[in-house]
């Protein structure tokens, strides 16, 4: 492996530092590229943020004296950089500056065009067939409280898995995003200790007659996920030779073991400590849980129990799980979807931290977002305990987690980023 100074150390001066001769400082490729391998940082790599601060500080400078089309690509690049940043997204972008270009491959052009386009309508036919089942099972009336958001669903899987043939496993793969949202609402809103209790060993016992003392929308939530479930189960057995539906009913059970513990430390009004309060937030995210159906859908075949899976969370899940869940509390009162009772990390910080500022405490989040991003690129990189696909697919949630929640900063507290995303590749 090529060690960073190798191929940056020929730009620094005596002292370590980038050079900011005006050779360096303007030219615009250069910086950007400099700016790009900045974000792969795998930890400790005091190059790595020496590049960051030096590429960031001359492209903002330069920025304005840049030609209209050439400064918004640079604009995007300094927003959404290319390592933390959607493939087809940035693709999208690229493609569009480079149309403004006075010399053009327009060959290449139509048949990335052609690309799009596809991809387009196969996502437009799977949304419209997610919709469609959605609407048929009946819980949005069912549960008037839940949060009905097919198409943010839909979002997170269309971009952890690409292409035509994983088709049916995006789709199937949604119903259980969608569930992860149903059941957090029912703890959220909708459901007594009690109950919830009742419907957390109902999960546990994984037989439809338990069900039957339930509350009406319990009951339909839960028969609902037991036909999800076992379907899948039965899709990784044809396609694969294994039925993983025991693994699977584990899973769930610890989902709502999660969702229980968070429910008796908000309602106390008490929290352990924060790191255990935070190895529960990444459970509630729902991704562990995701990734181990995604783990068999792709043909795995877990040598460990699933319990053991989502309780020592491998880093390439718990990282980006920790960068969303992270993530979303910094923006939580801007999260006009955030419903209920919900706990907060930062708040919890703060209230260990009583002498700190708000500000320092997003400070300190963003610090914890950063190390996970340089453990995912340790995942990625070095160590690829999984395969290359169930990896990308991971590094693709953590990505997605700067598009969703990327807000303007304005009092509208718009999305422009996800709105760009959803009119390039969905609509």
């Amino acid at each position: 492996m090529i060690a960073t100074y190798e191929v940056l150390g020929r730009f620094t001066d005596g002292n370590g530092d980038f050079d900011f001769d005006l050779a360096y400082s303007k030219d615009i490729g250069g910086l950007l590229g400099l700016h790009d391998i900045s974000h792969m940082n795998i930890g400790a790599e005091a190059l790595l943020y020496k590049a960051k601060e030096f590429s960031t500080k001359n492209l903002e400078s330069i920025i304005t004296q840049l030609d209209p089309n050439l400064a918004r690509y640079v604009r995007q690049s300094l927003d959404h950089p290319y390592h933390v940043s959607l493939m087809q997204y940035k693709a999208r972008h690229h493609l569009s500056y480079l149309q403004t270009l006075p010399t053009r491959c327009t060959p290449m052009e139509e048949l990335a065009n052609a690309d799009f386009h596809l991809n387009k309508l196969l996502h437009q036919m799977e949304m419209q067939e997610i919709k469609r089942w959605w609407l048929n099972l009946g819980l949005a009336q069912e549960i008037p409280d839940a949060r009905d958001l097919v198409q943010k669903w839909y979002l997170w899987v269309m971009t952890a898995i690409e292409g035509a043939s994983f088709s049916r496993y995006r789709i199937e793969l949604t119903k259980v995003v969608a569930f992860v949202y149903i059941v957090d609402d029912i703890f959220d809103l909708v459901g007594t200790h009690g109950e919830l209790s009742c419907f957390t060993q109902a999960i546990k016992m994984w037989d439809i007659a338990a069900a039957e003392s339930l509350p009406s929308c319990m009951r339909s939530c839960y028969r609902a996920l037991y036909t999800i479930t076992n379907d899948i189960a039965d899709l990784v057995q044809i396609e694969h030779g294994v039925n993983p539906i025991n693994h699977l009913m584990k899973a769930w059970a610890i989902q709502l073991d999660a969702f229980m513990k968070e429910t008796k430390w908000l309602s106390a009004g008490h929290v352990a400590d924060l790191e255990d309060y935070l190895r529960n937030d990444v459970v509630t995210s729902g991704i562990p849980l995701v990734y181990v159906h995604l783990l068999f859908m792709l043909g795995h075949d877990l040598e460990k129990d699933a319990s053991e899976f989502i309780e020592q969370i491998p880093p390439v899940i718990f990282s980006p799980a920790k960068i969303f869940r992270l993530s979303n509390d910094l923006v939580r009162a801007k999260d006009e979807a955030q419903e209920g009772i919900d706990g907060s990390y930062k708040e919890l910080y703060l209230k260990e931290n009583p002498r700190l500022t708000v500000g320092e405490a997003e400070e300190h989040v963003r610090g914890l977002i950063a190390s996970e991003w340089e453990e995912l690129n340790r995942e990625c990189f070095s160590r690829r305990a999984f395969s290359g696909g169930f990896t990308e697919a991971a590094l693709y949630v953590a990505r997605m987690v700067g598009v969703m929640y990327a807000y303007n900063g304005g009092k509208q507290s718009r999305l422009p980023a996800l709105d760009d995303y959803i009119r390039m590749l969905l609509f």
